[in-house]
C-alpha cells in the first residue's frame, strides 16, 4: 500500500514551484543518521515506498527507520491519445515536493556502515540526488 492522504480538502491542486534550497527540515530530528536531499524535486509515494524496502531489506529490519516526507500533493494525468481541452485529469498518483537539504528518511539502531549502505541503495530508487547525512 502507498502513502496517500485519507482526506484533503481539494480533489486537484496546481503545480506550483519548488525552492532551492530548505532550512527548515534540514536537521536529524528522530534518527542518528538521515538521507538528504541534494536538489529539489517530486518524488511519489511508489518512490518513497521502493526507497523504504530497500533501506529495510538492507538493515534486515532491524533499527527504527522515520519517513520525513509525505506525499500530500495528488497529480494528475490525461489518458493517452486525448485531445487538449476539456479540462484538468483526473488524479493519476501522489507525491511530495521536496527542496534540496530537506531530510528524507532517518535511522537509527543499527551499525553506521550497514546504514550508509542501506541509505545509498535506497537513494538509488529516488528520482533527485541524495547524500547521507549524519
Amino acid at each position: 500500500m502507498f502513502l496517500q492522504p485519507k482526506k484533503s480538502k481539494f480533489k486537484k491542486v496546481r503545480k506550483g514551484t519548488l525552492p532551492y534550497l530548505n532550512f527548515k527540515s534540514n536537521k536529524l530530528k528522530f534518527g542518528t543518521i538521515g538521507l538528504k536531499a541534494a536538489e529539489s524535486g517530486t518524488i511519489s509515494s511508489r518512490q518513497i515506498e521502493a526507497a523504504r524496502q530497500s533501506i529495510m531489506r538492507k538493515i534486515n529490519r532491524k533499527g527504527k527507520l522515520w519517513i520525513r516526507i509525505f506525499p500530500s500533493i495528488p497529480v494528475t494525468q490525461k489518458p493517452a491519445e486525448v485531445r487538449m481541452g476539456k479540462g484538468k485529469g483526473s488524479v493519476s498518483f501522489w507525491s511530495a515536493k521536496v527542496s534540496g537539504g530537506s531530510l528524507i528518511f532517518e535511522l537509527c539502531g543499527v551499525n553506521k556502515n550497514i546504514a550508509i549502505s542501506a541509505f545509498r541503495t535506497g537513494g538509488a530508487k529516488l528520482p533527485i540526488k541524495t547524500l547521507v547525512f549524519i
